[in-house]
C-alpha cells in the first residue's frame, strides 16, 4: 500500500486549499448572517447567495465535480463527466471540503447528490443520463434519495416496506420515506425512491429502486426533521408521503430486484466521502481546541499548559491520523479490489471515523468553555453533524455487527 499522493492530487490539494482560504472561511459569517436574514422574511427554504456566487468561481477554477470516479467502474455508457479520480485520489480533497460543512456545495460535491449522481452514472440508461445526470452534473438541478421509513427499522435494508408496483407501461409507488435529505430545497427535482416490486421474493431481490421527478402528482413533503434543533434548512432533512405516484416503467434503475445491489454499490463511495470530510471537521475542531488553549489562561497558566489539555490534544492526534489512514486503506483497496473485497475496511471507518470525530469535538467544546456551545464557535453545529453520522449510512451497531461476523469467520474451525 502506497498512499503518497501523486503530483496531480498534490496540485488539486494546493488549489482546493487556496479556493477554501480565499473564498469558503471568509464566508462562514456570511453564510450564517443570511440563513438569519432570509429565516427573520420568511424565506428560510431560499437557495444561500453566498454558496450560489461561489461556485461559478469554483467551476472555472477547476474545481468542479472532483467526486466522480473513472468512467471505466460505470456499468452504463461510457462517461467523461468530471475528474475521473480514484477513491484514493479524492479523499484527501473531500478532507479539505469537510471543514467547513456547506463547502461541499460549491464545488458540486455535496450528498445526497453525489451518491444519486454515482448511481445514476453506474446504472442508469442513456435516457437517465440525458434528463438527470447531466443536469446534476452542471449544478442546474439537485436530487434526494428516498429509503429510510418511519414504520420500521431501516438500517435493515430489507425491511422497507414501501411498494413499486407495476400497472402497464408504469409503475406505482406508495410509501412514507423520511430522513430524506435535500428533499426540502426547492432546487430538488429528483427523488431515487427504494421500495419493494417483490415481497415473495428472495430477502434481497424484493427491492428495486427507480427515478421518480419531484413534480410528480402523489408527492407530500410533510415536514422537515430537525437535529439537535437544526432543520439544515435549505437543504433539509424531510419527512415525505408517496401516494400512488406513477412514474414510466423505463425509470426503473438496473431492473427489478437490484436495488439492494445498488444501495451497496453506492454506499461503498459515500462512506469514504462522509468519512473523510468528518475527518476535515476534527482536523478543524483540533486546531480551534489548539488556539484556544494557547490564548486562554485558567488558574495562573495557559490551559496549554494544563496536563489535561496536553493529555487531550495528543490523543485527539492520534485518534485523527488513525482515522484518516484506516479510510484511506478502506479507498485503496475499493480501487484495486472492488466494494466487496473491502466491506470490512468500509464498515470499519463507518464505525471509527464519526466516533473519533465526535470525541474530538467534544474535547474542543470542552477547552471553549461556555462558548463551545454557543453559535460563536462552530464547534456544537459540528457535533450534532458528527453525532447523525451515527445513523447515516446504517447505525454503528450494524457496522460492528458485521465486523464482528466477518472477523469470527477468519477464526472459524475449517470443516
Amino acid at each position: 500500500m502506497d498512499f503518497a499522493h501523486s503530483p496531480r492530487v498534490q496540485e488539486l490539494q494546493t488549489r482546493l486549499q487556496a479556493f477554501m482560504d480565499e473564498h469558503i472561511y471568509p464566508a462562514e459569517k456570511e453564510y450564517w448572517a443570511e440563513l438569519r436574514a432570509n429565516t427573520a422574511a420568511g424565506r428560510r427554504w431560499t437557495p444561500l447567495q453566498v454558496i450560489e456566487r461561489l461556485k461559478p468561481k469554483a467551476r472555472a477554477a477547476g474545481l468542479w465535480n472532483l467526486f466522480l470516479p473513472p468512467k471505466a467502474e460505470q456499468h452504463g455508457p461510457a462517461l467523461d463527466y468530471g475528474m475521473g479520480l480514484t477513491n484514493l485520489e479524492y479523499a484527501p480533497l473531500s478532507e479539505i471540503m469537510g471543514a467547513v460543512p456547506w463547502a461541499s456545495e460549491v464545488f458540486n460535491c455535496s450528498a445526497p447528490d453525489t451518491g444519486n449522481m454515482e448511481t445514476i452514472a453506474r446504472y442508469g440508461t442513456p435516457e437517465h443520463h440525458k434528463r438527470w445526470l447531466e443536469p446534476l452534473l452542471e449544478g442546474r438541478i439537485r436530487s434526494a434519495f428516498a429509503m429510510t421509513e418511519p414504520a420500521v427499522a431501516s438500517s435493515d435494508a430489507t425491511n422497507i416496506q414501501a411498494r413499486i408496483e407495476r400497472d402497464g407501461d408504469e409503475y406505482v409507488l406508495n410509501g412514507r420515506k423520511w430522513w430524506t435529505s435535500g428533499a426540502g430545497d426547492p432546487r430538488c427535482a429528483l427523488f431515487i425512491f427504494m421500495g419493494k416490486t417483490d415481497p415473495q421474493a428472495p430477502r434481497h431481490t424484493q427491492q428495486s429502486m427507480i427515478l421518480v421527478p419531484r413534480d410528480t402528482p402523489g408527492i407530500t413533503v410533510l415536514r422537515p426533521l430537525p437535529v439537535f434543533g437544526y432543520d439544515d434548512a435549505p437543504h433539509g432533512h424531510m419527512e415525505v408521503l408517496f401516494e400512488n405516484v406513477r412514474v414510466p416503467v423505463g425509470n426503473i434503475l438496473l431492473g427489478e430486484g437490484r436495488g439492494f445491489e445498488i444501495a451497496q454499490g453506492r454506499l461503498g463511495p459515500g462512506r469514504i466521502h462522509h468519512c473523510m470530510r468528518t475527518i476535515g471537521l476534527a482536523e478543524r475542531a483540533l486546531g480551534l481546541m489548539c488556539r484556544r488553549a494557547l490564548e486562554r489562561v485558567a488558574f495562573g497558566k495557559p490551559l496549554a499548559q494544563q496536563g489535561v489539555t496536553q493529555e487531550r490534544i495528543a490523543e485527539a492526534r492520534c485518534r485523527i491520523d488513525q482515522a484518516r489512514l484506516l479510510t484511506l486503506k478502506a479507498a485503496w483497496m475499493m480501487d484495486v479490489a472492488g466494494n466487496k473485497a473491502a466491506k470490512t475496511e468500509i464498515a470499519m471507518i463507518k464505525a471509527v471515523a464519526p466516533t473519533m470525530a465526535g470525541q474530538v469535538i467534544d474535547w474542543a467544546m470542552q477547552v471553549h468553555g461556555g462558548a463551545g456551545m454557543s453559535d460563536d464557535f462552530p464547534l456544537a453545529y459540528f457535533y450534532t453533524l458528527v453525532r447523525t453520522l451515527r445513523f447515516a449510512d446504517g447505525p454503528d451497531e450494524v457496522h460492528r455487527a458485521a465486523i464482528a461476523k466477518l472477523e469470527l469467520a477468519r477464526h472459524a474451525p475449517r470443516p
